[in-house]
């Protein structure tokens, strides 16, 4: 049985698509990421799972129970599911064990569970007004969680946080999902919380769902350069040097068409007989490695690369690997 069924959902607002025929499927305990520019339609989506928003067209099924609209119920949402939008409000001037009191429906032991689980034991006697941007999220997220739900929707749940508090909230989404047995779904702009977290990712532009697979999968054969652009740099090869750097592989791309790597997969050799000859043109250090600006056969290429002593001026060869040529 899926767990949660999108199915052809089309949106229309003063007669533009927000949504257009979006479908696809999520596996009870899958962690899902949905990527995309801004204005893409990440959060319109989010909230017709939700059932914060009508569509025009189409349906959503969770658990075999279609999820009803705005225009179709008093107050509008879903039981069993959960989301934590990026205006979130907390009640002011309380403390955070009365806001947690005020809705709680868990028993003793269970709220005790969900204060470890939400790194919060030790903000209860705080008012909300002297908590931080994190701590205040993670009060939100866990009220919303006093409802036992079936299933979280998470709308960009890590912008506007610094590192710390952005890694102390993924640690509790990470034991949401393992320790309560919530299914997931989150919203993110940055590629390091999407790849080492879902299990699958959909990429959305203009309201299309254009991509859909493993963090891999997208990552390393995006369907085109938008989809890549989503999780990291790239370079996009074409004319000579598309042509110099790809004979060694005995490929044979078609007119056309565009080969893209990334920056960590080109290979820096010491000469030109394993590779194509460059002059580096800029050198950037980031301590565990370092990216390299290199100018070779009228193009320019950036490789990422762990060597060190490598220096503007410096003649390098380029070349490929055997397993990562993907076109598009």
């Amino acid at each position: 049985m899926r767990f949660l069924e999108v199915s052809g959902i089309t949106l229309q607002e003063r007669g533009n698509a927000v949504l257009q025929n979006i479908s696809f499927t999520q596996q009870q305990f899958q962690k899902i990421a949905i990527a995309g520019e801004t204005g893409s339609g990440k959060s319109t989506l989010l909230q017709t799972i939700a059932g914060l928003v009508q569509p025009t067209a189409g349906e959503v099924w969770l658990e075999e129970n279609r999820v009803k609209g705005p225009t179709e119920k008093l107050v509008p949402g879903t039981p069993g599911v959960a989301y934590l939008s990026q205006q979130f409000e907390l009640p002011k001037f309380l403390r955070v064990e009365q806001v947690l009191r005020y809705a709680n429906k868990l028993s003793v032991e269970e709220l005790d569970r969900l204060y470890d689980i939400c790194r919060i034991r030790h903000l209860a006697q705080r008012q909300t007004n002297q908590l931080s941007g994190g701590e205040r999220q993670r009060i939100a997220l866990a009220r919303l969680l006093l409802t036992s739900p079936k299933m979280l929707l998470l709308d960009e749940p890590f912008s506007n946080l610094d590192l710390g508090h952005k890694q102390v909230l993924k640690s509790v989404i990470r034991d949401i999902a393992e320790e309560l047995s919530i299914t997931c779904t989150l919203i993110s702009h940055d590629p390091l919380d999407t790849l080492s977290w879902a299990d699958e990712i959909l990429v959305m532009q203009a309201g299309k769902l254009i991509q859909r697979g493993t963090p891999a999968q997208i990552y390393q054969q995006p369907v085109s350069a938008y989809a890549a652009a989503l999780f990291g740099d790239y370079n996009l090869l074409t004319g000579p040097l598309l042509k110099a750097l790809t004979q060694p592989l005995g490929a044979r791309p078609k007119k056309g068409r565009q080969l893209l790597v990334r920056p960590e997969d080109v290979k820096l050799a010491p000469d030109a007989r394993n590779g194509v000859n460059g002059t580096v043109t800029g050198v950037k250090f980031f301590g565990s490695y370092s990216e390299i600006n290199i100018s070779l056969l009228g193009s320019s290429i950036t490789v990422i690369t762990g060597e060190s002593g490598i220096l503007v001026g410096n003649s390098v060869a380029v070349s490929l690997p055997t397993d990562r040529v993907w076109y598009i």
